[in-house]
């Protein structure tokens, strides 16, 4: 969004964060308050990158709503948890019926496509609004590179049929086992670990350099996080948990990095 942002050099304003990640309500209503007088462009998160924390959708749209702010577009970046928002309970408010213009899905993270690829739904109205007809392939030009690789929908339509609704939820309520596994096996060996409601990512304390490095561990600031996708077996917790328990190191100091 930053890059986007920078790119079409549109003026910004970043809202503060909950403890959990989620957005902070009552910050968005006053900023939007005191910029009721431009249309608004709202993106919320459904599943952020290190907490998995979830917006609610219905809370920002009645905000809106409350200030009169009728110009207004909102979208959902929901790239890993998209993918299952359906089958979360309760239910967080995240889709079209919640009052989004469009949302965007991941499709080689939970639907474990082989190659980086995403998805954007949008109501037709929008789409209609940019596409553009190209005779010479028969069909509309609706996105800004133009070009798409046209297997990805073919392999995603391919795990969509095979897997099934019944499917996806199977996967999800093995990853949100797991995840609560993880958190147990964690606060058991006296590390704080957490997650947010209806997440498969657990959230602890930034590990020791050597675990870090084995394990892969996304880490930023104070804190990593073990995100629990449907390849993630309890054997593998139990390995994890070894590591740490036996780890020699203290937790990571500052750390040079180095890209080539």
């Amino acid at each position: 969004m930053k890059k986007n942002i920078h790119l079409l050099n549109i003026p910004s304003i970043v809202i503060r964060s909950q403890e959990n990640g989620e957005i902070d309500y009552e910050n968005f209503e006053n900023t939007v308050r005191m910029n009721r007088h431009k249309p608004a462009i709202v993106l919320t998160t459904f599943g952020t990158t290190m907490k998995e924390a979830k917006d609610d959708v219905s809370k920002i749209k009645n905000i809106l709503k409350k200030l009169a702010i009728q110009d207004h577009y909102i979208h959902c970046d929901a790239a890993l948890a998209g993918s299952y928002g359906a089958f979360i309970e309760p239910r967080i408010p995240f889709d079209f019926k919640d009052g989004v213009d469009s949302i965007s899905i991941s499709g080689h993270k939970f639907i474990g496509y082989p190659m980086p690829c995403g998805i954007i739904i949008t109501k037709r109205s929008n789409r209609d609004r940019i596409a553009t007809g190209i005779s010479y392939i028969g069909s509309l030009d609706t996105t800004i590179t133009g070009s798409r690789n046209g297997h990805s929908p073919l392999y995603l339509w391919y795990a969509l049929k095979k897997l099934g609704v019944e499917g996806l939820r199977k996967r999800y309520q093995h990853s949100l086992e797991t995840a609560e596994y993880c958190k147990n096996k964690l606060n058991e060996i006296g590390i704080n670990a957490w997650i947010n409601p209806g997440a498969i990512t657990v959230v602890l304390p930034k590990t020791p350099l050597e675990v870090k490095q084995k394990w892969q561990l996304a880490t930023e600031s104070d804190i990593s996080h073990v995100i629990c996708m449907p390849n993630v077996t309890k054997a593998q917790i139990d390995e994890f948990i070894y590591d740490i328990v036996n780890s020699k190191e203290n937790v990571e100091e500052e750390e040079l990095v180095f890209e080539f």
